[in-house]
C-alpha cells in the first residue's frame, strides 16, 4: 500500500525579486519523499495558486476520463485549463521553487506568499487575499456548522 502524503499548516515565506520562494520544509519533505518536484498552475476557483504531486493530477486525469464524455466540452474545457496550465517546478538546493510571472500575476503575489495546506494539495495566496478568504470560510462554516457521513469516526 501506497504511503499517503498530506500537506498541513499555513506559512507565510518571502518572494524574492526574481518570483523564488521557499516551500515550507514541511512540504519539502514530502516532495523529498515521494517525488522531486512539484506541478502548480492557476486555480479555477480562486485567486490563488494550486501546488500538489503529479500522481494527485494523474488520478484527476483517470477520474475524469472515467465520469466525462471524451470529447465533451466540460472534458476539454477542464483539460485546458488545468492540464494546459500546469507546470512541474523542482526545487532547488535551498528548497525555494521559481514561479512564474503568470501565476503570480493570477495570485496577486508579491514580495511575501502564504501556503495553505489542504490534504492532497495546497494552495499559495497573497498573504491579504487569504486573511479574507479564511475569514468568509471560517464565518461560512461557523453558520451552516457541517457534519462528515460516512467516513467520519467517533473516538
Amino acid at each position: 500500500m501506497r504511503k499517503t502524503f498530506l500537506f498541513m499548516d499555513t506559512v507565510l515565506n518571502k518572494v524574492d525579486a526574481k518570483g523564488r520562494v521557499s516551500l515550507p520544509s514541511d512540504y519539502r519533505a514530502i516532495v523529498k519523499e515521494s517525488a522531486s518536484e512539484i506541478v502548480c498552475y492557476r486555480s479555477l476557483t480562486a485567486p490563488c495558486i494550486e501546488g500538489c504531486l503529479e500522481d494527485l493530477l494523474d488520478k484527476l486525469a483517470t477520474d475524469m476520463e472515467d465520469s466525462l464524455d471524451f470529447f465533451s466540452q466540460t472534458q476539454d474545457d477542464l483539460t485546458n485549463l488545468i492540464f494546459g496550465d500546469a507546470k512541474r517546478y523542482p526545487f532547488d538546493s535551498t528548497g525555494r521553487i521559481m514561479l512564474s510571472e503568470k501565476l503570480l500575476k493570477h495570485a496577486g503575489i508579491t514580495d511575501s506568499a502564504v501556503f495553505v495546506g489542504k490534504g492532497r494539495k495546497f494552495q499559495i495566496w497573497n498573504p491579504q487575499n487569504w486573511e479574507k478568504e479564511e475569514q468568509r470560510i471560517r464565518s461560512e462554516v461557523f453558520k451552516n456548522r457541517p457534519s462528515l457521513k460516512g467516513g467520519a469516526h467517533e473516538s
